[in-house]
């Protein structure tokens, strides 16, 4: 329900990357962007508008999961990630794609690859349920998270 304030998650998809085009140089089937580009034909960007449009409504993606709502127009001018092969066809559809493990865009989160999964679940219980329940949750599962959330904000460093 994207009314509904909350999160919404968007998670990956699994398959060959299709890299290598079929002898019609088109992706192969079942590969992932092709298993992307089909949720455009579906009801879920219009139900990822409405989710998007509601700041009570954090909507968060994880590997190819980032690239749907980027590839419906959604999140033109906004930063985010996903995983590193696809972070050309993420700033192709006008977002500011960032390498990061989690990228926190204010209520757009994102994680790049699979394991970044974990990263980006553990801070959205950071952020929705606080550090201490977070902190039981990563003593529980006996994971560490990695590295540093990015977020637009602060100095931007010299040369960059």
């Amino acid at each position: 329900d994207p009314a509904r304030p909350g999160v919404v998650l968007l998670p990956g998809a699994a398959g060959p990357l299709g890299e290598t085009p079929g002898e019609d140089g088109e992706p192969e089937p079942g590969s992932i962007p092709v298993l992307l580009a089909a949720t455009l034909a579906t009801s879920l960007p219009g139900l990822l508008a409405e989710a998007v449009g509601d700041p009570a409504v954090v909507v968060a993606g994880v590997c190819g999961g980032s690239l749907i709502p980027a590839m419906a127009g959604l999140l033109e001018g906004r930063h985010a990630t996903t995983h590193h092969l696809g972070l050309d066809l993420l700033d192709a559809t006008g977002v500011h794609a960032v390498r990061a493990r989690v990228v926190d865009d204010g209520d757009l989160v994102t994680g790049a690859g699979v394991t970044s999964g974990l990263d980006l679940a553990l801070y959205l219980l950071e952020r929705e349920a606080g550090p201490r329940v977070a902190h039981a949750v990563e003593e529980l599962f006996a994971y560490e998270r990695r590295g540093t959330v990015w977020r637009p904000a602060g100095p931007v460093p010299a040369g960059f």
